[in-house]
């Protein structure tokens, strides 16, 4: 997705139901040429490639909860992490995130979908990484991005906005600089209008 270009669309099936449970997915695989940041802040070279996914949710502009690799699921319940993929390794998503939009709690108006780059590395150097988003109960992709290039540590991918007839997906697809997601959430104010 290119910065500055924002999709926005109904969450809407092609029958004109509006799915009920959705997942962000996110793939990627490590490259031979990056580098890694050791624990103790040492550049290594090497192919270890640990992106995070990370689901915001807020209440209007205030942060009401946060689901990502060290809390796998919101308070809620309406939120899901897959699990930490340290490596990027093997085919196809890495990290799910799912989103049961009928049991989200009522005061939450939008779900911010975020990826930082944990090990350190730029997106520049990281091959084939995307996420998409998918009806999981039909199991059609609704859509999908490429977020390889540039160099930034972190992006703001999309957002799931509530309106009063449904629920609105906004592609973002901005970079930011942070590794964990507690530096990322500062970030995010300028994408919640």
């Amino acid at each position: 997705m290119r910065k500055g270009t924002r999709l926005s669309f109904p969450l809407q099936n092609p029958d004109g139901t509006l799915p009920e449970h959705v997942a962000v997915s996110l793939g990627w695989d490590p490259s031979d040429q990056s580098l890694w940041v050791d624990v103790d802040g040492t550049v290594v070279p090497g192919s270890r490639v640990d992106l995070n996914s990370a689901a915001l949710l807020f209440a209007g502009d205030v942060l009401f909860d946060a689901v990502y690799h060290e809390q796998l699921v919101s308070r809620d319940g309406s939120v899901a992490h897959s699990g930490d993929s340290p490596t990027g390794d093997g085919a196809g998503d890495n990290e799910v995130i799912t989103v049961d939009l009928a049991r989200l709690a009522p005061e939450v108006t939008t779900v911010m979908f975020l990826v930082t780059s944990y090990s350190g590395q730029s997106f520049a150097q990281i091959d084939n990484a995307y996420y998409r988003l998918l009806d999981t109960t039909s199991g059609a992709e609704i859509t999908r991005y490429l977020l390889s290039g540039g160099p930034h540590t972190g992006l703001a991918m999309g957002k799931l906005v509530r309106t009063p007839q449904c629920w609105y997906f906004v592609g973002i697809g901005e970079g930011i600089y942070a590794h964990h997601v507690v530096e990322a959430v500062p970030q995010m104010a300028r994408f919640l209008a």
